[in-house]
C-alpha cells in the first residue's frame, strides 16, 4: 500500500488541487446541465474546493523555493484542516436533509437563500422565486445525497492530506 501510495503522496498537492478542481466542475456541471440549484450550504461546500485549489497551488510554488522542505508539511496540515472543514459543511448539510439538525434559516424554510440568474429572469417575467432548500436532498445515488457524498470524499482527501504530511515529517 506504501508504496502504490508514494507518487500520490509526494506530489499530493498537485493531486489535491486536480481533485479540487475536478469536484468543482461536477458541481458546476449538477448545476448548468442538472438544473440543480445549490443552495446556501452546498455554496459553502464549494468555498471549501476554491480554498484548498488556493492552498495546493501556493504549496507547488513553495515547492520551486529553497525553504520547501520547512514548508511541505505546512501546507500538508492546512489541507487537512480545509478538507476537515468541509467534511463538517457536509456533515452539517447531511444531517439537515436527514432531518438530525436543522438547516440554516436562509434555506430551511424560514428566509431567502441564494437566488439564480435564471430565478431573477423569471421574476422579471411575473414567476415566484423558490430558493433552493438545505434541508432537502436535491440528488441522491446509492442512499446518500450530494452532501454525504462530498463528506465521505473530503474526509478521503483529509486523510490523504493526513498520509501526506506523515510522509512529510518522515522525509525531512
Amino acid at each position: 500500500m506504501q508504496t502504490m501510495l508514494s507518487p500520490l503522496l509526494r506530489h499530493w498537492p498537485a493531486w489535491a488541487l486536480l481533485a479540487s478542481a475536478v469536484l468543482l466542475a461536477i458541481a458546476h456541471g449538477f448545476q448548468t446541465f442538472g438544473g440543480l440549484e445549490p443552495c446556501t450550504l452546498c455554496l459553502q461546500q464549494r468555498d471549501v474546493y476554491w480554498a484548498a485549489m488556493a492552498v495546493a497551488a501556493l504549496a507547488l510554488v513553495a515547492a520551486r523555493t529553497p525553504v520547501r522542505a520547512m514548508l511541505r508539511p505546512v501546507f500538508a496540515v492546512l489541507l487537512i484542516c480545509v478538507f476537515v472543514a468541509g467534511a463538517a459543511i457536509a456533515a452539517r448539510h447531511a444531517g439537515a436533509e436527514w432531518k438530525w439538525w436543522p438547516g440554516p434559516q436562509t434555506c430551511s424554510g424560514g428566509g431567502g437563500g441564494g437566488v439564480s440568474a435564471a430565478a431573477l429572469a423569471g421574476l422579471m417575467h411575473g414567476a415566484r422565486i423558490t430558493p433552493p432548500r438545505c434541508d432537502q436532498a436535491a440528488w441522491v445515488f446509492a442512499g446518500l445525497s450530494m452532501a454525504g457524498w462530498n463528506f465521505l470524499i473530503s474526509l478521503g482527501l483529509a486523510g490523504m492530506s493526513t498520509l501526506a504530511w506523515l510522509r512529510s515529517r518522515r522525509d525531512d
